[in-house]
């Protein structure tokens, strides 16, 4: 279990209301100056320098982020990195820029950093500084990293200045700790978080954030009949697969979760029988990134204290090849009754998915959210800019999209149903595991997830083509983007979906 925690550094940020002056700026190291793309005469009167800010921007080409780079005549000899973007932009275009500019800044020794948006009204100055604040955290975060010199900490501290009034920053900041777990949990080397280190890590985690922690075991499994996990577990040479059940209750114990967060924790996937070529399965420890982005959700769901009874369940095996492994033709009945008939053992997330979402609706809760790597199809259809989305509740396609418009991590929905299902009609079990044909397999699985979901539970199915983006995305600087957990808040706190079926 050695280095499979991450380290929590946290950074102070101070807010400063009112004009700004030449003294503020003398403990800022590095200066993130977001303007207007107009910025007129009263906005530069507002900025120390303003003067000299104004006649170097001009000489730089527009459209440019960042639209300037240059030092102030003061003791620190500060950085300003400026940008410019329209007040109308979208939440993705005020997180894209923030990572810009934030690397921008951090490329130099770490420092103070500050943060002054000027020539916006407040709502406006208050979602860009939101913005800004979640990418320095992201950037300050640091990964796993197991080379012999540590990295150095990109910035010490934060700090806000020229602000119209006081922020509360609280969910920003637990979004990004959701976020940076989840990115941490899926970067660590696969014989770092092995399937036994993983369920541990979870019980330890459990520990100290009060959440009750249950591990169902094969045996526990077997008793269960969750017959289509255990075929995917099988391969292992080992008794180390389980389905972890982590609950957070912040009223009475016995509660039923209202939210149910399911994540497949596929530690390493080899492909099993149907064995992955090489370029397919080098970054193949991270197909457990859906279970990361439950856990992550889970974590800024606890440390904002919402009243909100929920259920996190993990599905934790590898997909392994070898003598018992399962293969293609191979029969096997899931906890719901349901026999499949396999095609391909890659699509094993779907498998450890079915068991999992029987045992989260037989609780019955308001909505369940699943989140698992599960298709290459779904990065064909939308690339890895955004996610797709699909749901047991149509009429939901437009607020799913929405929410993911007003937070800045997108999706976008596709149809599932019965129809689907005749593209995985079986002549020997109730259903087929996924097509031989592979056109339009983010569907299919979807649709085949959906026949486990029981008493009709509300229920989203995210499949994360965004999960990994080069260069970083959004507000991310790095490959692995956490996708999911900024989008579950928004979910629950702005859009509050949970009540619409009810």
């Amino acid at each position: 279990m050695q280095n499979t925690m991450p380290e929590i550094r946290e950074i102070r940020c101070s807010q400063s209301m009112g004009r700004v002056n030449s003294k503020a700026l003398e403990s800022i190291d590095q200066l993130l100056l977001i303007l207007p793309k107009r910025p007129n005469s009263a906005v530069w009167r507002e900025i120390p320098q303003g003067g000299k800010l104004k006649a170097l921007l001009g000489k730089r080409p527009a459209g440019d982020n960042p639209s300037l780079l240059t030092r102030l005549a003061n003791k620190r000899q500060t950085l300003v990195v400026a940008g410019q973007i329209a007040a109308s932009a979208s939440a993705f275009e005020q997180l894209t820029m923030a990572r810009v500019l934030v690397a921008a800044a951090t490329a130099e020794k770490a420092g103070c950093l500050g943060i002054l948006v000027a020539g916006f009204d407040s709502d406006e100055q208050q979602a860009l500084c939101k913005a800004v604040y979640a990418a320095a955290l992201a950037a300050s975060f640091r990964l796993p990293n197991y080379k012999s010199k540590p990295e150095r900490p990109k910035i010490r501290s934060i700090r806000m200045i020229g602000l119209n009034e006081r922020m509360d920053l609280e969910r920003t900041a637990a979004e990004a700790n959701g976020n940076n777990l989840a990115r941490w949990l899926t970067v660590l080397p696969p014989n770092k978080l092995d399937a036994l280190n993983y369920s541990e890590l979870l019980r330890d985690l459990a520990r100290q954030r009060n959440w009750h922690y249950r591990r169902f075991g094969s045996k526990d499994l077997e008793k269960l009949g969750a017959g289509a996990f255990l075929a995917v577990a099988q391969g292992n040479d080992n008794d180390s697969a389980s389905i972890v059940r982590l609950r957070y209750r912040p009223g009475a114990r016995g509660a039923k979760p209202e939210l149910s967060l399911v994540g497949k924790g596929i530690i390493f996937d080899t492909g099993g029988t149907n064995l992955k070529p090489f370029a397919s399965m080098l970054d193949m420890h991270g197909d457990m990134q859906g279970s990361a982005i439950a856990i992550g959700t889970l974590l800024a769901i606890t440390d904002l204290g919402l009243p909100l009874a929920v259920d996190c369940w993990i599905a934790i095996t590898e997909n392994r090849t070898g003598p018992n492994a399962y293969k293609s033709q191979d029969v096997v009945t899931a906890a719901n009754g349901k026999t499949i008939q396999t095609i391909h053992t890659d699509a094993e997330g779907r498998m450890v998915l079915a068991d999992t979402l029987v045992f989260a609706s037989r609780d019955k809760p308001k909505l369940i959210i699943d989140y698992a790597t599960l298709t290459g199809a779904v990065v064909n259809a939308i690339t890895t800019r955004y996610s797709g989305v699909f749901t047991n509740r149509p009429d939901w396609h437009p607020r799913l999209k929405r929410i993911g418009q007003n937070c800045g991590e997108r999706v976008w929905p596709f149809p599932i149903g019965k129809e689907f299902l005749e593209d995985l009609h079986s002549d020997v079990a109730d259903i087929q595991q996924c097509s031989a044909d592979p056109v339009g397999d983010h569907i299919l699985a979807a649709s085949f997830l959906a026949e486990f979901i029981e008493n009709d539970t509300p229920w989203v199915h995210i499949d994360l083509a965004a999960s990994n983006h080069k260069g970083g995305l959004g507000h991310i600087p790095t490959e692995v983007t956490g996708f999911g957990v900024r989008y579950t808040m928004s979910l629950i706190i702005d859009e509050k979906l949970m009540q619409a079926d009810h």
